[in-house]
């Protein structure tokens, strides 16, 4: 499974994603956003996931990051 965190605009965009992943059956959880990375709200929501990133991309994403190795790869930004 790849790892992701996804960062938000604003708290409830971060609450909304974790229903929207949890009712895929995508494991996931709210987490404060690590501090190499920055984020408007400060809660992101870190999940693993294998398919393409496309099909659980919503608008409250501000921004999403591959997890490997304890490094953060950013592989999407809102426009």
């Amino acid at each position: 499974m790849t790892e992701y965190i996804a960062l938000f605009f604003t708290h409830s965009g971060a609450i909304k994603f974790e229903r929207f992943v949890k009712g895929k059956n995508i494991k996931s959880v709210l987490m404060p956003v690590p501090r190499k990375l920055s984020s408007s709200c400060g809660v992101g929501v870190r999940f693993e996931f294998n398919s393409s990133i496309n099909e659980i991309l919503i608008d409250e994403i501000e921004s999403l990051y591959e997890i490997k190795e304890s490094n953060y790869k950013k592989i999407y930004v809102s426009d």
